[in-house]
């Protein structure tokens, strides 16, 4: 068995590589938020203990998740979000490089200024803010610098269900949880969600294939907050009786003061051109993800 080192495991996104790579490899998981049997702690903005970590376990593969991902956190501390986001993701170009190992990255559809209503692999990035920044900053040190990489792109994240998904379908679950019969959407905002599971499964196809290189990696069907939020209370049965209520990102605007992109639409185009898409459409993500995460959340 190869063995994968992955830091920053902790998250909704970690929850998934845990369970998609176990049995295929060995692993061991880390973070600096200890929330598992199976991790153990690392913080991987140290580079010296960063590096011990990943050389004694001998690995074959680094795998890089962890990363701030709340705007406002990172728009009120940029210092804090740069050393997690960025310095952080040099620290691990460093490890890999010198164990001649190959590196994986996750970066995000945040990195675009949403003036166009899709972007491919090729489409040039310009972050909007702090958090966008400095993912983009860690992709382009990835690719100026790293030996052998993969970069993968996700978009409006969904996993790992209440306990660990901070996201927009847990947002909305809480509020139904709540008794809310009246739910404020954004009619302002497109992207792509993007299913854990089916993400952490493409990236095992990449890993085993080796197709190095940057990739575009979302759920298939270009949608909206609204259409999201509509299809989600419909796999409830819930549409008859939940009420939406249209409103612009204004109406946010000081819970949520980060600049978004209007638009965050990716398009798996490499994926597709190598026939090595294996993402599904974010409807049947969306269906499976409620009943393996959410049986009785409602009840």
């Amino acid at each position: 068995m190869k063995k994968i080192y992955i830091a920053g495991c902790g998250g909704m996104l970690g929850e998934a590589f845990y369970k998609n790579f176990k049995n295929d490899y060995e692993i061991k998981c880390s973070d600096i938020d200890v929330n598992e049997n199976w991790l153990e702690y690392l913080d991987f903005r140290d580079l010296d203990a960063y590096k011990k970590a990943v050389s004694d376990f001998r690995s074959d593969y680094l795998f890089h998740l962890g990363a701030f991902t709340d705007l406002e956190y990172c728009e009120l501390h940029p210092d804090d979000t740069y050393l997690t986001n960025t310095t952080s993701v040099e620290n691990a170009v460093y490890i890999a490089n010198e164990l001649n190992i190959p590196l994986l990255y996750i970066s995000t559809a945040g990195i675009f200024d949403g003036a166009k209503e899709l972007y491919d692999d090729w489409d040039a990035p310009n972050p909007l803010g702090v958090y966008g920044r400095s993912k983009y900053c860690g992709e382009k040190f990835v690719i100026e610098n790293s030996k052998r990489y993969l970069i993968c792109r996700a978009g409006w994240m969904m996993g790992a269900g209440p306990s660990k998904d901070k996201k927009f379908i847990q947002k909305i679950m809480a509020q139904l949880k709540e008794g809310k019969k009246e739910l404020f959407i954004v009619d302002d905002k497109d992207g792509t969600p993007t299913y854990t599971h089916d993400f952490a499964n493409n990236v095992k196809h990449l890993i085993k294939n080796e197709y190095w290189g940057l990739y575009n990696m979302v759920c298939g069907g270009q949608t909206s907050r609204m259409e999201v939020a509509k299809e989600l209370l419909k796999l409830l049965n819930l549409d008859s009786k939940i009420k939406i209520r249209s409103v612009t990102s204004d109406h946010f605007k000081e819970e949520y003061f980060a600049e978004r992109p209007p638009c965050e639409r990716l398009v798996n185009k490499k994926l597709e051109l190598r026939k090595l898409n294996l993402m599904r459409d974010w409807k049947i993500a969306l269906k499976e993800y409620l009943n393996d995460y959410y049986q009785n959340y409602l009840d």
